[in-house]
Parts: C-alpha cells; structure tokens; sequence
C-alpha cells in the first residue's frame, strides 16, 4: 500500500519537482535558489479571470524582484498553449509577462500541492479531470512554505495582498517583530510578547504600550 503524503503546512519544506514551462524545463529547488518564490495556479489557459491575473502579477513582477522575489505560474496545458496565452494577456492587459507558466496537463504539480478542489464537480476539462484552483505559496530561501492562500475558481486574487504579506514576512524576519491587521511598510510593527518592554526600548527605542500583551513601535525606514 503507497505510503500517505504528509499534508503541506506552515513550515514544511515546499515538494520538489520537475516540469516543463514556458520558459524552458526546470527542477524546481534550483529555480527557487536563493529567493523567495511565488507559486500560484490557474485552472486554465484562454479563461477569463486568470488572464487578469497573469497580467496584474506581470505588471507587479519589477515589485517583487526589487525584494528579492521569483515568479512562477501553473497551469493545466501544455508550453505551446502556455505561450499563445502569454500573447492574448499581453494584448489584454498591457502586461509584458515573462516568468514561467508551468505546463501540467497531468495535474502532478497540482496534486502534489493539493490545488484541487474535490466539491466542485464541475471544474474538469474535456476529459473529466479535475482542473487546478487559485492556489498561492509563497515559499522562502530555505525552500520552507510561508504562506498558503486558496481561491475558488469563481474568484480572482489580490496582488497587492501577496506583494504585503511578502513585505510582512520579509520585515519580520529582518527585525523579529510581528505586523497588526491590514500592516503596510512604514506602519507600526507589534513587539512579540516574549520580548520584554525593557528589551524592545533597547533594540528599537521608542515602544507604545497600549497594553501589556500589546505594544508597538516604528522601524526606521532607510
């Protein structure tokens, strides 16, 4: 009997593998390297929502790769369709995209990170094939997964929300704080309650204490 996979989680090593893109065969470690990468689904070429969505992320890339961030999307078909898509979502959205598309008309890639929805019986191809939904991974230097969102079919992303949480999680490693709902860079940061008040006026000067369990401070920005 075939051994269960582990469930991917915050913090488990992302799975590795090999396909072919838009841009060429890759091992998905060496892609990754020494960055931060962005790996996010789409359940088809030539669909409507995700052409929005390839061309507001290729719009965005100069954003990401200023933080050190790579890009890479995936979809059910194959590299010859992959780039007569990339023609339309240029044409469409003014975008000039050039990350990779991961072709995976076998859905390996989808089912090793689990981008399927099994409820919803009618998001198949021809074939009857469950197609992949609007997952994001956002996985670090070290190959861990920091991040997990999951969309419906029916439901394009938000791209400001992915490039915040990278600042959140790239600021809280930096400085070994914690970010409020809604944080954007240039906003007070929440000291994490194992630090003392003491502690954190040394490491950051000024803390406002709201209450004990609740304090904050700014981080000088450059």
């Amino acid at each position: 009997m075939a051994q269960e996979r582990a469930p991917l989680r915050l913090g488990s090593t992302a799975p590795d593998f090999t396909a072919e893109t838009s841009n060429g065969p890759i091992t998905f470690h060496e892609f990754i390297g020494n960055s931060w990468t962005i790996l996010f689904s789409h359940p088809d070429d030539f669909t409507p929502i995700c052409t929005t969505e390839l061309g507001a992320f290729a719009k965005l890339e100069p954003e990401f790769a200023a933080r050190g961030v790579k890009l890479i999307g995936l979809s059910a078909n194959n590299v010859e369709s992959h780039h007569a898509w990339i023609k339309d979502i240029d044409e469409v959205t003014g975008s000039k995209l050039t990350f990779p598309i991961i072709s995976d008309p076998e859905r390996k890639v989808a089912h090793l990170y689990d981008m399927v929805d099994y409820q919803d019986t009618t998001n198949v191809d021809s074939k009857g094939i469950a197609l992949t939904i609007r997952s994001v991974f956002i996985i670090d230097p070290n190959k861990k997964i920091r991040l997990i969102l999951t969309y419906p079919a029916s439901t394009g992303r938000n791209t400001a929300e992915v490039l915040r949480v990278i600042d959140a999680l790239q600021t809280t490693d930096k400085h070994a704080v914690t970010t409020p709902i809604n944080w954007l860079p240039g906003d007070d940061v929440v000291i994490p309650p194992p630090i003392s008040t003491e502690d954190a006026q040394k490491r950051f000067g000024d803390v406002r204490v709201v209450k004990p369990y609740l304090r904050f401070t700014n981080l000088k920005r450059d």
